[in-house]
């Protein structure tokens, strides 16, 4: 899926090493473009400055704040449009944990003094397997879906597969709920080559590739606590 808005999620190196196949790892899987990038200090990383210091680039954290852009206002999403001024927009989400997010952003200041946005979602989550804090708390996947939406309602997006996302989310839930119900490990992947996601291109790969994806975004509702897995 190609869009122009480019999409950075920001990874505490706890969260890398631990998840195999989060949220935040499927979306990069599904939007041409998009990066994931472990660290704390985010401030001399140099890919996040080399994004951050292109004229042509609008970066933006997603975050929400007294100071934030609400891109559910449609005067702000307004006058937000005209602070982009045709240029490409960055968008930086903390892909961590409560307290793994608030790490990342007292060591990355430079992140907080970029132009902050946030948006009230459309739908709360729609996390079967885990119980998410609040109802306004979304996984990552969730958050980057309302983010591009939003966007879109701004004139600033075309988001024409509004299901790619979500139907992988579906899908991610009903093979880890079929997988728990037989016993086996829901995040692993099985061996048998006639698995119900053998081939599927969404999720090719996952099991071979270094950890990373937490489901839990610095975005729309806020940071949120750990999530729970449901009994």
């Amino acid at each position: 899926m190609v869009l122009r808005t480019k999409i950075v999620l920001l990874m505490h190196p706890k969260e890398w090493r631990r998840e195999r196949c989060g949220t935040g790892r499927m979306t990069c899987l599904n939007i041409a473009g998009a990066e994931l990038l472990p660290g704390i200090a985010f401030d001399g990383h140099n890919r996040v400055r080399e994004l951050i210091d292109d004229p042509g680039n609008f970066p933006v954290l997603l975050y929400p704040s007294s100071g934030s852009f609400d891109l559910s206002n449609p005067g702000m999403a307004e006058r937000f449009a005209g602070e982009v001024s045709g240029r490409k927009i960055i968008a930086f989400l903390v892909d961590a944990t409560w307290a793994c997010s608030k790490a990342v952003l007292r060591e990355s200041p430079g992140l907080m003094r970029l132009p902050r946005l946030m948006f009230t979602p459309q739908t709360p989550s729609r996390w079967l397997i885990k119980r998410q804090p609040g109802p306004l708390c979304l996984s990552t996947l969730e958050t980057v879906h309302e983010l591009l939406c939003t966007l879109e309602s701004a004139g600033l997006e075309d988001y024409p597969d509004k299901r790619r996302l979500l139907d992988a989310f579906s899908r991610m839930q009903e093979y880890q709920i079929e997988r728990a119900s037989v016993g086996g490990k829901p995040r692993h992947l099985p061996r048998r080559a006639d698995s119900a996601l053998a081939g599927d291109e969404r999720f090719a790969g996952t099991e071979k590739r270094s950890a990373g994806g937490e489901d839990s975004a610095l975005g729309a509702g806020g940071p949120k606590q750990d999530d729970q897995i449901l009994p």
